[in-house]
This record gives C-alpha cells, structure tokens and sequence, in this order.
C-alpha cells in the first residue's frame, strides 16, 4: 500500500512540460548574442532547473563580469520569449493526471527553476493562476539544490515533511528534496537520465505521468 501524502510538488520544465529543447537553443543564441562560447547541447541540458544567474555560472565558470553574465540573462530572456508564443507542450496525459490531482484532498505546488514572470505566465495561459496551493521561483528564493524553497512551501502550508513528496526530472529536484527530508518521485523522460535520480533514493521511478498519478491516489 502506498504512502498517502498531504502535499505533493511538481517541478516544471522537465517534468510537467516538454521544454529542454526550447531552453537549450535560447542558451545557446544567447551566448553567441554577448560573444560566449556556444556549448553543446547535453551542457546546457544538464543545467535545466537551476536559477539562471547558478545556470551561467556553473556554464562559464571563467566569466567573472557580472555585466557579461546579466547581457546574457537579458537575451536568453529575448529568445524564450519569442519563442513562447506557444507554450512547450505538456508531456503526455499531464494535464488529465492534474486536473485529477486538483480534484482529490492533495495539496500541489510547484518549486521551479523559472522566473516568477515565466512561470505566471504560462499560468495564465491556461487559466491556472489559482489551481496550485502554493508556488516557488528561483528568482525569489534559492536556487535548487539548495532547500530553501521547499522549505518555505512547507512552511506555508504547514505540512510536516514526511507527509508530501517532490516530483522532478534532474538530480537538483532530488538534492533540493532529499535535503529538506521530503521522498522523491524520480520521472525518467526529462533532462537528466534517471540513472543520476536514482541514487536519491526515490519512492518511484516514473516513465510517464499516468504512473505518477497512480502512485498519489488513495488505494
């Protein structure tokens, strides 16, 4: 019989939306825009979920201008945006399994690497601008994997941690909730290989969101 949790967190790109793609060109562009070396793609991947201003530096540790880093910020900015006309897409079944979550006793929240205008913008988009208990952006708080920012859903909420569990697709996510002592849902199809989740420990490994969905619903 499964644990029954009072809380559960989503990251977002990665994890509910198919973004890595969409994140890694507008790296990319963005580094060429201010005269940077462009990576390969697997590098910016491998950032996905962490604040941009953690993200630039562990990609260019030898860049010490700040004003180098911020044009950088400022273009990425730019491209996603013009690229957001559409959203990314949710993985598949995403949005049924929230919309069951949303209408069963369990509280959800979001903790991302986004900026809060990022994430409140495609919340808009939706109309989900009142579907989550809580949410946690990078730029308001630590950055993953710092815990800081489950600590303060915690805390908002009032839920103890044993009683909710993290759901992301890099090892941050499973850092960021390992160190605030929440359980780890690990899903499999995001930015990292679930082989760098599963030394976390995670109460399940995911490779689609129907099984997440499972795993929450009273049995």
């Amino acid at each position: 019989m499964n644990k029954r949790y009072e809380l559960v967190i989503f990251d977002w790109d990665g994890t509910l939306v198919d973004s890595a793609e969409r994140i890694s060109h507008c790296l990319s562009l963005a580094a060429s825009d201010v005269g940077l070396a462009v990576l390969e793609h697997d590098q910016y991947k491998d950032i996905i979920g962490l604040g941009l201003p953690e993200a630039f530096r562990k990609l260019y540790p030898e860049v010490e201008c700040t004003d180098t880093l911020e044009r950088m910020r400022d273009r990425y900015s730019h491209h996603f945006l013009g690229q957001e006309h559409a959203p990314s897409d949710f993985y598949e079944r995403v949005e049924v399994g929230l919309e069951q979550i949303w209408r069963s006793t369990l509280k959800s929240a979001v903790a991302t690497g986004k900026s809060r205008r990022g994430l409140d913008r495609v919340l808009n988009v939706y109309g989900w601008q009142n579907m989550f208990d809580i949410t946690r952006c990078a730029d308001e708080t630590r950055s993953k994997p710092h815990p800081q920012m489950l600590e303060e859903i915690l805390e908002e909420t009032g839920i103890a941690p044993e009683n909710a569990v993290m759901v992301g697709d890099t090892e941050y996510d499973m850092e960021m909730a390992h160190r605030a002592g929440v359980d780890r849902i690990a899903m499999g199809y995001g930015a990292h290989d679930i082989s760098r989740l599963s030394p976390f420990s995670p109460v399940l490994e995911a490779h689609h969101f129907d099984e997440v969905v499972t795993f929450l619903s009273p049995q």
